[in-house]
């Protein structure tokens, strides 16, 4: 259940702290107090979308902490900026908002006050009936979602090839001819780096010989080479009769090793420039090719085998992809066939569902108030799609010897209401730690007012039922009870007990909270409701 809840600075609501308690726990106040803010409140910590209008005028920011005991405790909170963005937490650890109804899921259910509207649509009735599948109908419905899926890749490749063999063919002969053409031209990255270098040394290849001759003449015996040895050899001698010049020795003849060494390799690489001169027409025709593949298929060496890559992997896969065409149209009918006998199984599932949920859905439209009333969950074939070939409508009738028909046209709202709370307790609700209601008794009134009250006492036992309404009926069978008022635009919530809970179900009966009358009536309805416990 819910143990606390914290709000502050949501919507109209400044600061909030409410612990609810067990059983039921209503919600009451003037219309456009703030109720159903309390309400979006829950829902925020149960991942729903944050919008930048939530945040109240109190500061940049909105807050919203919940505690809940399903088993374990578990601490949830939403913070929601000015922009609408928002960041989750459980246990104090930052998670993903999706993660929030994750864990909430099996433990929460919310009956918003238009549920009835997405009722009385096919999509929603279909989705009811899928929400309370048993094991073997969750099964089915996955068996029918994969085969759904294998379907419609062979559509989509079929679809592909809709646009003619002849146009694939092409497009396959131009991208061998591209991926032929890069590579044949034998590039690897860094050969443009690389390209450039050599050739600007190969284009100042005279100035360089030049240059290494220049070194090496003053390298040579009658250059400083000759001058290095001359004193290493001394060095020898001196360390001979001085020891501790040994070190100065070695690193003298080290210099004169590399000197040598230097030598080398500057008139390796002065022949390397003379013996080859057809080289730099080499590398400049491969700078040339690198240029004309540039000007088709990048602005880089790097974009170029990029586009190479690609190139190679969609010839792979249309070339797989026109081989398998002819087996295609053969695929296609098997996999319709293996959709269509999925969706068979899935509706028979279906239909034992809906006829569970019809049963279960009139017998609570009994304990609230209805005489003999009649809910048909009708099927209708369709085209397959992704929810299978199900059309699923609902047909209402308040009484046997009425005609039935579409509930959105043959049902009042107050008939709405107790068709749409009788609907979600048939789907399931029941079984969750904590339901919350937002205004589902809309419309109603009178005895029927007094057995949705009955009603939402009972689900109460041995769970938490959050409930916002207007009916004095249902908040006197409160366990919990508060008020929320506007005091200079601010929502403020109170929890009522003794005296001031009469004044607010004497407002709720006639609009007079300090009339007399008024509360000799609340204390009447709250008499007549412990009477009945």
């Amino acid at each position: 259940m819910l143990d606390e809840l914290i709000v502050d600075n949501l919507g109209i609501i400044r600061s909030a702290h409410i612990e609810p308690g067990p059983g039921l726990v209503v919600v009451t106040g003037e219309t456009g107090a703030g109720k159903t803010m309390l309400l979006g409140a829950l829902r925020l910590l149960l991942g729903a979308a944050s919008r930048r209008d939530s945040v109240g005028p109190a500061g940049n920011e909105a807050f919203v902490d919940g505690r809940f005991l399903f088993g374990d405790e578990v601490t949830l909170r939403r913070r929601v900026t000015g922009t609408g963005r928002s960041k989750a937490y459980i246990d104090g650890s930052m998670v993903p908002a999706k993660a929030l109804q994750e864990r909430t899921r099996a433990d929460v259910e919310i009956v918003g006050q238009h549920d009835h509207m997405l009722l009385m649509q096919p999509s929603g009735v279909l989705r009811l009936v899928d929400e309370a599948l048993g094991t073997a109908g969750k099964k089915a419905a996955a068996a029918y979602v994969d085969a759904w899926q294998q379907l419609v890749e062979v559509r989509q490749q079929l679809e592909l090839l809709g646009r003619g063999r002849r146009e694939l063919e092409r497009e396959l002969e131009v991208l061998r001819f591209q991926v032929d053409e890069i590579d044949s031209a034998g590039f690897v990255a860094g050969d443009d780096l690389e390209m450039r270098t050599k050739a600007t040394r190969l284009r100042n290849s005279e100035d360089l010989v030049a240059g290494f001759a220049a070194v090496l003449e003053s390298l040579g015996d009658e250059g400083g080479s000759a001058y290095l040895e001359a004193a290493a050899r001394e060095m020898r001698r001196l360390s001979g009769i001085d020891p501790s010049l040994a070190g100065s020795e070695a690193r003298l003849a080290e210099i004169v090793a590399a000197v040598a060494d230097l030598q080398i390799e500057l008139a390796s690489m002065a022949a390397a420039l003379e013996h080859d001169p057809g080289e730099l027409e080499e590398v400049e025709a491969r700078i040339q090719l690198l240029g004309e593949l540039r000007r088709k298929y990048g602005e880089s060496l790097d974009e170029v085998l990029a586009f190479g890559s690609d190139a190679r992997a969609r010839t792979a896969e249309l070339s797989e992809l026109l081989t398998r065409a002819d087996d295609l149209a053969g695929d296609l009918g098997v996999k319709q066939d293996a959709a269509a006998a999925a969706a068979v199984i899935l509706r028979r599932e279906r239909l034992k569902t809906a006829r569970a949920l019809e049963k279960a859905a009139v017998s609570h439209l009994r304990d609230l108030g209805m005489s003999d009333p009649i809910v048909r969950l009708e099927f209708t074939e369709t085209d397959l799609g992704p929810t299978g070939s199900d059309r699923v409508e609902l047909s209402f009738a308040s009484e046997q010897g009425l005609p039935t028909g579409p509930a959105n046209r043959v049902a009042s709202g107050g008939e709405l209401s107790r068709l749409t709370l009788a609907l979600r307790l048939a789907g399931g609700i029941a079984d969750a730690e904590l339901i919350a209601f937002d205004e589902v008794d809309a419309g109603i009134g009178g005895a029927t007012a007094r057995a949705m009250g009955e009603k939402l006492a009972a689900l109460s036992r041995g769970r938490q039922v959050l409930c916002v309404t207007h009916l004095p009926q249902v908040a006197a069978h409160a366990d919990t009870h508060f008020v929320i008022t506007r005091v200079d635009g601010t929502a403020v919530v109170k929890r009522v007990a003794g005296e001031e809970r009469l004044a607010e179900l004497s407002r709720m009966l006639g609009g007079l909270p300090d009339s007399e009358r008024g509360q000799l009536h609340a204390a009447e309805l709250l008499a007549a409701v412990e009477a009945n416990l």
